[in-house]
């Protein structure tokens, strides 16, 4: 059985959890903290970042993007339409949500790594401008929430409970619609709420 190395908190290795139970595809799910740097996890990904999926025949798949896609041609399209259109808004879904969980563990490394004098607020403000920007796109114009959903709401859905984990109280405000949202992937698809970061 495929192994996938992760961490709960990650929005990254949500992404991929909710993707594989989705999609009907059993892993064996191992937490490992990053910040040991354990040899299980360097051993598959010299980054030492996590999701990383190790298939029965030892390759090792990293990045979530490249792990959904993999998930994807395994389940022989259960993550992603057919159609190119369809496809490529799915795809740029994930990439906006994944982009946002960027800025946001950027914010969190800055303030857990740096001495709270060295901590730098400008860099901060940038970060959250961009999360802002995309959440505010995406509160204007939240995706469908059809029977078959794709890799782009699992992102964003795991992006929304990233932020609620780490910034709640804060990226909320104004926002309804996404709430009401993510309140709803969750009443459709309960099964995947146990992976949603925590």
């Amino acid at each position: 059985m495929p192994k996938l190395l992760y961490a709960s908190a990650s929005p990254y290795s949500s992404k991929v959890r909710m993707a594989a139970a989705y999609a009907g595809i059993a892993l064996e799910e191992v937490p490992v903290r990053t910040e040991d740097r354990p040899a299980e996890l360097i051993g598959a990904n010299p980054l030492g970042k996590i999701p990383v999926l190790v298939l029965d025949d030892g390759r090792s798949i990293h990045d979530s993007r490249a792990i959904t896609q993999h998930l994807n041609r395994i389940s022989k399209n259960a993550l992603f339409p057919r159609n190119p259109d369809k496809r490529l808004e799915a795809e740029v879904l994930e990439a906006l949500a994944d982009g946002v969980c960027d800025c946001a563990l950027s914010m969190v490394y800055e303030r857990r790594t740096r001495p709270e004098e060295m901590v730098y607020q400008p860099w901060l403000d940038r970060q959250w401008a961009k999360i802002t920007a995309a959440l505010d796109l995406l509160n204007a114009n939240p995706p469908k929430l059809p029977k078959k959903i794709t890799a782009g709401q699992l992102a964003l859905r795991a992006c929304l409970g990233y932020l609620s984990l780490r910034f709640g109280g804060q990226w909320e405000k104004g926002r309804s619609r996404l709430i009401r949202w993510a309140a709803r992937f969750d009443e459709k698809f309960p099964e995947l709420k146990s992976v949603v970061p925590a």
